[in-house]
C-alpha cells in the first residue's frame, strides 16, 4: 500500500500533538493542522492520496453526519426559509459575481470563470463546522452557519455540473434539463437519506447493544452518502437528512440509554479524526503547489469571493428585516466572514476532467482561496466573535440537545 498504516499512525500522532499545543496556546486547531501538514510535506514526504473521491467518500460522511446529528429539527424548521434563500439565490449571485470578475479582471474565458465561480461559491461544511466548534459558537448563529454550509451543496452541485458541461463542449443542456437535474439532485438526496436512515433505525431499535448501535449508525452515515452519489443525487443532503433523522428520531425512539452516550462519543471522535486528517492533507497539498505564476489571479479571486459572499448575505438578510426571521447585523457580519472555503471546493477542483480548459489554473487559484480562508478568516474569526459579543457562556448546543432528549 502506498499509504501504509504507519503513515496513518503518524498523522494521528501529529493531530494529537497539535491539539494539545493549540489548546495551550489558544490557537485555532485547524490552522495548526494545516501548518503541520505543510511542515510534514518538507520533513517526511508521504504518498498520501488527496483526491475528490478521498474527500467525498472518506471524510465528508462522518463530518456531515456528526454535525447534523445534533441539529434540533424544530430550530432548523423555524429558520429554513432564510437558509433556503441563502443556499439558492445567495449562492448563485455569489457565483455570478466571482465568475464575472474573473472574466473581466483576470482575463479568464467565460467557461473557466463560470466553473471556478460555482465551485468556490459554496461554503465548506468541513471548515465552517470546525471553526465554529473551536470558537464555541452555538445557538441560532451556529445553526444558520452550519445549516447553510450543509445545504448549499444541492445548488452548487447542479451549477457545477452545468458549468463543466458547457466548458467541455456539451450542448445538450436546456432549461428543462437543468430544472430536472436540480430537482433530482435535491429531492433524490433527501429521499435517499430518509429511506436509508429510516430503514436502518428499525434495526437499531431491536439491537439493545451499544456496539451494534454504533455500527448501524456508521452504516447510515456512509451508505446514505455513497448511495446518493452513486445515483447522482446530493450525497451531502442525503447524509445530512440521515443525520437529522437519526438525531431527532433515533435518539428518542430507537437508541438505548447506553447507546445514546456511546453513539455521541463515537461520532465526536470520528469527526475529530476526519477533521484532523483532512486539514493535515490540505497542508500537505498546499505545500506541493506552485503559487507564484497565479498570485495575481489568486488575489483577484480572493477579493471577488469576499465580495460575492457579501452580496449573498446582506441584501438577502434585508428581505427578512421586518419578519420574525430577522437576522441581527452582528450575525450578518459573522455569516459574511464565516463563509469559509475548504475541502469541498478543493474536492470539486481536483475532480475536474482532464480536458477542462484552464484546469491547472482553476485548481491552483482554488488552493490560494482556501489558504486565505483557513489562515486569514480562520485566525480572525474568534476575535470577531468576541468583538461582536457572540460567544455566550451558556451550555453548548450539544448539551442542550442532550438535555432535550434525556
Amino acid at each position: 500500500m502506498d499509504f501504509a498504516i504507519k503513515d496513518f499512525s503518524i498523522l494521528l500522532l501529529i493531530a494529537a500533538i497539535v491539539a494539545i499545543i493549540a489548546r495551550r496556546c489558544k490557537l485555532p486547531y485547524s490552522i495548526g493542522l494545516v501548518v503541520a501538514g505543510i511542515a510534514l510535506a518538507f520533513i517526511k514526504p508521504m504518498n498520501i492520496p488527496f483526491t475528490k473521491d478521498v474527500i467525498f467518500n472518506g471524510f465528508l460522511p462522518p463530518l456531515i453526519f456528526e454535525a447534523a446529528l445534533f441539529i434540533i429539527w424544530r430550530q432548523l424548521k423555524r429558520d429554513l426559509p432564510i437558509i433556503l434563500v441563502f443556499v439558492t439565490a445567495g449562492l448563485l449571485l455569489s457565483a455570478a459575481v466571482t465568475a464575472a470578475g474573473m472574466h473581466y479582471l483576470a482575463g479568464w474565458a467565460w467557461a473557466s470563470a463560470s466553473v471556478f465561480g460555482i465551485l468556490i461559491a459554496a461554503t465548506d461544511p468541513v471548515s465552517v463546522i470546525a471553526t465554529f466548534k473551536e470558537a464555541g459558537v452555538h445557538g441560532r448563529l451556529r445553526l444558520l452557519v452550519e445549516a447553510e454550509s450543509l445545504m448549499n451543496d444541492g445548488t452548487a452541485a447542479v451549477g457545477f455540473i452545468i458549468a463543466v458541461a458547457l466548458a467541455t463542449g456539451a450542448q445538450t443542456l436546456s432549461a428543462g434539463h437543468i430544472a430536472t437535474t436540480l430537482f433530482m439532485t435535491v429531492t433524490g438526496g433527501v429521499l435517499c437519506g430518509a429511506l436509508i436512515s429510516g430503514g436502518i433505525l428499525l434495526l437499531v431499535g431491536k439491537a439493545q447493544d451499544h456496539l451494534v448501535e454504533i455500527t448501524l449508525t456508521t452504516i447510515i452515515a456512509y451508505s446514505s452518502f455513497i448511495v446518493a452519489e452513486h445515483y447522482h443525487f446530493s450525497g451531502v443532503l442525503s447524509c445530512m437528512t440521515a443525520g437529522l433523522i437519526t438525531g431527532n428520531y433515533g435518539f428518542t425512539h430507537s437508541l438505548t440509554a447506553r447507546g445514546k452516550e456511546a453513539v455521541t462519543n463515537f461520532w465526536e471522535y470520528a469527526a475529530f479524526v476526519a477533521n484532523s486528517l483532512i486539514f493535515i492533507l490540505i497542508g500537505i497539498s498546499e505545500a506541493k503547489q506552485t503559487f507564484t505564476p497565479m498570485l495575481a489571479a489568486g488575489g483577484i479571486a480572493i477579493a471577488l469571493v469576499t465580495l460575492g459572499r457579501a452580496v449573498a448575505i446582506y441584501p438577502f438578510s434585508a428581505l427578512f428585516a421586518r419578519s420574525r426571521l430577522k437576522v441581527d447585523m452582528a450575525h450578518q457580519h459573522i455569516l459574511f466572514w464565516g463563509g469559509l472555503r475548504g475541502a469541498l471546493a478543493l474536492g470539486l477542483a481536483l475532480g475536474l476532467p482532464d480536458d477542462m480548459p484552464d484546469r491547472d489554473a482553476i485548481t491552483t487559484v482554488t488552493f490560494l482561496v482556501v489558504a486565505f480562508s483557513i489562515f486569514v478568516q480562520g485566525m480572525t474569526m474568534t476575535p470577531l466573535l468576541k468583538k461582536l459579543g457572540q460567544l455566550p457562556e451558556e451550555d453548548s448546543i450539544r448539551s442542550v440537545f442532550k438535555d432535550s432528549h434525556s
